[in-house]
């Protein structure tokens, strides 16, 4: 199972800190992704760009998908656009797989993560590794789900990362993050101002 799973499945599992947002969970997936191939030695970063390695099997479609998904070209793609990229309805995709797999049913609620109903997990091995690192505080998982939400900022007190590249990563996602809420506040101040123009205000 890989970081973005593991993610996936406390999203879907806990009250997030506040509102969470698709687009912002999709970025984090990616971000998610990104560490695994790292550590994974798929792929490397020189500066901001990643520079793919030999693809080997993962035994994870979807993390397969995002290796295959690397631009082997020079210049090599920034992790910043690879996020954008990559991220685009990567929330959803987790969800179909979790759902095609039986990690996830779902049931009727007044709250709706992303359809008409509320998201169960079943009682898989996989949610019990997810569970697993969520309660080890595991440094990368908690930042993650920091970044969009699911719990509060990671403090001082808790495990730290040291190594450079893993820290890029998390810093990306945290930006990306940012700027995804930047154009949203963006976009609702222009909508209330076309509204007010519409009333005569």
């Amino acid at each position: 199972m890989s970081t973005a799973r593991d993610l996936m499945i406390v999203a879907l599992g806990l009250e997030p800190s506040r509102s969470l947002e698709r687009g912002d969970l999709s970025l984090a997936l990616a971000g998610a992704e990104a560490y695994d191939l790292l550590r994974a030695e798929v792929l490397e970063l020189d500066g901001d760009r990643i520079v793919p390695r030999p693809l080997p099997e993962l035994d994870d479609r979807l993390l397969d998908e995002a290796a295959s998904s690397l631009v082997r070209q020079v210049p090599h793609e920034t992790l910043e656009d690879w996020l954008w990229r990559r991220g685009r309805g990567l929330a959803r995709a987790y969800l179909t797989a979790l759902e095609q797999e039986g990690q996830v049913t779902w049931e009727r609620s007044r709250w709706l993560p992303f359809r008409g109903g509320r998201s169960v997990l079943s009682d898989t091995e996989a949610r019990n590794r997810a569970g697993y690192r969520w309660a080890a505080d595991e440094p990368v998982l908690l930042t993650l789900a920091a970044a969009v939400g699911i719990r509060d900022e990671v403090t001082a007190a808790e495990p730290g990362i040291t190594d450079d590249a893993v820290l890029t990563v998390l810093a990306a996602v945290h930006d990306a993050v940012m700027e995804l809420e930047a154009v949203r506040q963006r976009k609702a101040i222009e909508d209330a101002a076309f509204a007010n123009v519409w009333r005569g205000a």
